[in-house]
């Protein structure tokens, strides 16, 4: 993978300065999982965070990014 996983907020919000493509996508979506895990928080807790309405996601796309997430989680050491 060309990105680090980030490790906290702010190297996830420095991503923004990087073009977008799957591996960005697959190292923010990994890093948000570490960040919750390393916070004592869990999968229910980030799944209720991406399913919360928002204008930059429809109902379906938030739901396929709960899955995306979900299976994220299971994966991650």
């Amino acid at each position: 993978m060309n990105y680090p996983i980030p490790v906290n907020s702010e190297e996830i919000v420095a991503l923004r300065q990087e073009p977008v493509d799957e591996e960005l996508v697959a190292a923010a979506i990994a890093g948000v999982v570490l960040i919750t895990r390393s916070e004592g928080r869990s999968l229910e807790d980030l799944t209720t965070e991406v399913l919360t309405d928002d204008s930059l996601l429809d109902a379906a796309q938030r739901r396929w990014l709960s899955d995306i997430v979900a299976q994220a989680w299971q994966s991650l050491p």
